[in-house]
């Protein structure tokens, strides 16, 4: 990507600028605490949940919830609630409908949503309120400085206000910015937590409770990790399209060979994070809630444990199917084809293109969810193993390298679509000559 031509685009720019200035009001908004905690209590129970799930939560926050900010339920609950949408409109005539009404249906689910995030927020702000006040710091002293309902009320207005917030920050940059505003808001927080997680290394290592050539195994893993990653989402499946040749007057058109792109990983970071919400939202509100049957099941369904680890395998094979099937639909592309009079050698347009299409589809979904949830679920397994900080799983590189890609990739497309709107304005203009 020529970075020199990004400079010369006034839109892309602009767009870059308010994405980034969105950003900062979220990395600003995550250092604004709950009123009526006490900080230190809290840093102090939340070092001794480092490695479990609280480590999970509080990375796709960006280190929200350890400092219990007004962000601390981060966008998972708008995440929660999409997926809710999103599996109701598969079995929801009326949803459905909506679905297919173009964009004034997609605003009224988008709006279904909005509501559904405000309801999640609610009851995980309340079930967080509730187990704070059942916390202790070190000494006996409470977390909570002053408990009741006061406190109940104000943190749940004040936890839902901030998710409210988040989802209007991803919205705006989704629509004004550059990118996925969701996925960029969940991929700072992440990114902005990485430095701290290396010098916390580095102290183990210093302390001796790090062997030094594991961490430089690890390291090497993981920058191969990377590169896997990279590789695996730029591959591609090529179908094959001939067109036929169709003469408009004196004009011949058509005759050309193309293909029809489908990438490995349709569904792209979607996978993985759907799934993490879905693991996190019971256990969001099980972690603050001090009840023998209640503990026993978060910690069974912490990172590392076999039971996680299987149902978020299972999770991300299903949201990789899901998504695929949501955003993808064979039918439409085959009877586009047959419009434009493109076809697949050998395959019979119409009906048959669908199905062939869908059962290269399905092939490489699955391949999709298999390299997926190797990347999430491997290198967690081996950081468990050898003790290193729970920040550099699989999980969390996916989402960066990921969203990075995808946002590299919509600023190639408005670079391209400037070049060759200047192409046009000039041919335009020698044509007037």
């Amino acid at each position: 990507m020529d970075l020199q031509g990004i400079g010369k685009v006034p839109e892309l720019k602009r767009r870059l600028l308010v994405t980034f200035v969105l950003l900062a009001v979220y990395r600003v908004g995550v250092h604004v605490p709950v009123p009526g905690i006490d900080a230190s209590a809290l840093a102090e129970f939340f070092n001794r949940g480092q490695g479990n799930i609280l480590g999970m939560i509080d990375m796709f926050s960006g280190g929200a919830l350890s400092r219990m900010s007004v962000f601390a339920l981060g966008i998972m609950p708008y995440i929660s609630a999409s997926i809710i949408l999103q599996l109701l409109t598969v079995v929801s005539p009326t949803l459905e409908k909506l679905s297919k009404e173009g964009e004034q249906g997609r605003k009224k689910i988008t709006q279904y949503t909005r509501y559904g995030t405000v309801g999640l927020s609610i009851i995980q702000g309340f079930g967080i309120a509730y187990g704070l006040e059942n916390m202790a710091g070190p000494g006996g002293a409470g977390v909570v400085l002053w408990p009741g309902w006061g406190f109940r009320v104000l943190t749940v207005i004040t936890l839902t206000a901030g998710t409210a917030f988040i989802m209007w920050l991803g919205e705006q940059i989704t629509e004004r910015g550059i990118g996925n505003g969701i996925s960029l808001i969940i991929f700072a927080g992440i990114v902005a937590g990485m430095p701290g997680a290396v010098v916390n290394t580095f102290k183990l290592m210093s302390a001796g409770q790090l062997n030094l050539f594991i961490v430089i195994l690890l390291a090497v893993v993981m920058i191969g990790i990377v590169f896997f990653i990279v590789w695996v989402e730029r591959a591609q499946r090529r179908i094959p399209i001939q067109y036929a040749k169709r003469v408009v007057g004196r004009r011949v058109y058509g005759g050309q060979s193309s293909h029809l792109p489908l990438k490995v990983n349709t569904a792209g970071v979607i996978p993985p994070i759907f799934a993490s919400s879905l693991l996190m939202f019971p256990t969001t509100i099980g972690q603050f809630i001090d009840h023998p049957l209640v503990q026993s099941v978060t910690q069974m369904l912490s990172p590392g444990n076999w039971l996680h680890d299987l149902l978020y395998v299972i999770l991300i094979f299903f949201f990789a199917y899901f998504y695929t099937a949501v955003t993808f639909n064979p039918v439409d592309v085959a009877d586009n084809l047959k419009k434009n009079g493109g076809y697949i050698p050998g395959i019979r347009p119409g009906q048959r293109t669908a199905e062939y299409i869908d059962k290269v589809l399905s092939r490489l979904t699955f391949w999709g969810g298999l390299y997926v949830a190797f990347i999430c679920v491997l290198p967690t397994m081996l950081i468990n193993r050898f003790g290193v900080p729970f920040y550099f799983g699989g999980t969390g590189l996916l989402i960066v390298v990921g969203v990075a890609l995808d946002t590299v990739s919509q600023i190639e497309t408005h670079l391209i679509a400037r070049h060759y709107e200047g192409l046009m304005g000039a041919r335009r203009v020698r044509g007037r000559r």
